[in-house]
């Protein structure tokens, strides 16, 4: 029986894609195993970032774990990557022999102090910048902002001398003022920008009711501006934390070290220097910088979320 044209552009019609459905399947497999080589190639470059990002870090905490004989001998043989005996020998004299104790609470006064002005004084300003109608209040947050680009350097000269000059040197208290230098910028920014979010009506509603600027600040702006207050504690803490170059020009007396500039100091012989010691002061210090910023993270988020819902 012959067949008709419309049969045969059927069977051709049909037949079509089964020829095709091999090079479908192929070029599939192919791109597949693009994407699967482009994701083996990603992971490997972040993994590798990671291994030379974080390989500094380990390799403190690894010499802050000899005791001084290994540091001593050096990377051999039998103290490799790891060191052949674990030993906590060094943090010990960190806190019998060098009194390391003694520089952390005076760092955590100076850094706990400054991130308590911090935020009181840049709330202060934040908020009127934000809210009030100052006249040249775009120049005067631009020039908050330069004033934190400021090179330290350059102030440590100037404010050395109205230190001598009011016998404030060798003392920790004057350095919660002087690290504002760092701090309150930042702050300020921060905070002011967080508050020109906030939607007005809430404050107009607290003025309405009787309360004050300042009432409407503490009870009202605050507690919805919680995120914001956190980042700018935690990063005034961390930067008074850290600080070495205002430490070290301001301060004489060994008992009135901050953290950083006793580490200076530490491990030194006459005839060598011993990094184990420096590094587990270091690792020390460390450690309360991470807990915060982890106990910081749940606390930001549950501000942003409550901030969320009242607004």
């Amino acid at each position: 029986m012959a067949s008709t044209p419309a049969s045969t552009k059927l069977s051709a019609a049909v037949a079509a894609p089964v020829a095709a459905a091999p090079r479908v399947r192929r070029w599939r497999t192919w791109r597949g195993r693009r994407r699967l080589g482009g994701q083996v190639l990603f992971y490997l470059g972040v993994l590798v970032v990671l291994l030379i990002a974080l390989f500094p870090f380990y390799w403190i905490l690894r010499t802050s774990l000899e005791s001084n004989a290994e540091f001593v001998q050096g990377v051999g043989s039998t103290n490799g990557l790891v060191p052949a005996h674990l030993t906590l020998s060094s943090y010990i004299d960190d806190f019998t022999q060098l009194h390391f104790l003694t520089p952390l609470l005076n760092s955590a006064i100076v850094a706990f102090g400054t991130t308590v002005v911090t935020i009181v004084v840049a709330s202060l300003a934040g908020y009127a910048l934000a809210r009030l109608p100052i006249r040249g209040g775009g120049a005067i947050l631009t020039f908050v902002l330069l004033a934190g680009f400021f090179p330290v350097l350059a102030m440590v000269g100037p404010l050395f001398l109205l230190y001598r000059d009011l016998g404030l040197l060798d003392n920790i208290y004057p350095l919660i003022i002087t690290y504002l230098v760092y701090t309150l910028p930042l702050s300020t920014w921060l905070l002011r920008n967080f508050f020109a979010q906030i939607p007005k009506e809430l404050e107009e509603a607290a003025l309405v009711d009787g309360a004050s600027r300042l009432q409407t600040l503490r009870k009202v702006v605050i507690p919805v501006s919680i995120p914001a207050v956190f980042t700018a504690g935690i990063l005034s803490f961390i930067l008074a934390w850290n600080d070495f170059a205002f430490a070290l020009s301001f301060l004489d007396s060994p008992s009135k070290f901050t953290a950083p500039l006793a580490i200076v100091v530490f491990g030194q012989s006459q005839f060598e220097t011993y990094f184990n010691r420096i590094d587990a002061a270091v690792v020390v210090i460390t450690i309360p910088i991470a807990i915060l910023v982890l106990i910081a993270q749940r606390r930001i988020v549950s501000g942003l979320t409550a901030g969320s819902l009242k607004g």
